[in-house]
């Protein structure tokens, strides 16, 4: 990197596809263990959504849609996976389904790429959690949560990617590139956080100049060795489709601020 490089310039950062190669180095090995099984997930609304697994492909039902699409599937705990599917007939459509088999209870997260407006990044996400019927519920349900707030953690993708994460709201995370092909480069975007398991969390991204977001299931349990694993979703280097791709990281934690309880960022916003 240069000197004369302009890095507030936006118009030079990376496309999505650009960041790719490379970039799911550290992804963990498929999982097998949901082939063969079929689970049902009603959500708080009362809908129902069905998945059934084969050892690449989950054929799935909500509503009045159906589809048989392939699906990566990560063993992330016992008996906790995270399963990644993109449906053929919404290409702008990423599905991503955490399944506890201990508890009894999911996750469903949608990300679905649009237009960016002002006031609203080009991807959006709903986050639907849901029992699993076949499956007696035990322990908490997914909840949203500010647990990660005041942590500053460094995530390694692969030899050459590199960042790091303050996680500083309940609606607001900064990321920096330590390494790889966007190092130099740093923003504060939009993040939701859930609770799966105590110290295992899906923590999501909205960025604001590639129209892109991500899903990731991150274990924090050990501060000196993190595990995630996750995708990217958003918009190709032609801007008239969609790319995705899945990935792995492996992390620590560098440090955690404690703020003030006047001035705790997780207190209610007075206006």
């Amino acid at each position: 990197m240069t000197d004369t490089l302009n890095l507030s310039d936006t118009r030079t950062w990376l496309p999505l596809d650009g960041l790719a190669p490379g970039f799911d180095a550290a992804k963990a090995d498929p999982s097998h263990d949901l082939a063969g099984h079929r689970f049902t997930t009603v959500d708080e609304t009362g809908e129902r959504a069905v998945y059934a697994f084969d050892t690449d492909a989950v054929a799935w039902a909500r509503g009045a849609e159906t589809g048989r699409d392939d699906v990566e599937v990560i063993a992330v705990d016992e008996g906790l996976y995270y399963a990644q599917f993109t449906p053929a007939e919404h290409p702008e459509e990423a599905v991503t389904l955490i399944l506890d088999l201990r508890s009894g209870y999911a996750l469903t997260v949608r990300s679905l790429l649009g237009t960016a407006t002002p006031g609203r990044t080009a991807v959006q996400m709903s986050f639907h959690p849901a029992r699993i019927t076949e499956l007696e519920a035990s322990g908490e349900a997914p909840a949203p949560t500010e647990e990660l707030i005041g942590r500053r953690v460094l995530w390694v993708y692969s030899g050459i990617h590199a960042y790091e994460h303050v996680y500083l709201s309940p609606h607001w995370y900064t990321w920096q590139c330590l390494a790889g092909p966007e190092q130099g480069l740093a923003d504060t975007d939009e993040n939701t956080v859930w609770r799966v398991r105590p110290g295992i969390y899906v923590f999501t991204w909205r960025e604001k100049v590639i129209p892109c977001g991500s899903v990731t299931i991150a274990d924090h349990r050990d501060q000196k060795a993190l595990r995630a694993h996750g995708v990217l979703f958003g918009a190709d280097e032609s801007g008239a489709g969609a790319t995705h791709f899945t990935f792995g990281a492996h992390g620590r934690l560098l440090s955690n601020t404690v703020h003030p309880a006047e001035y705790d960022p997780a207190r209610p916003l007075q206006r």
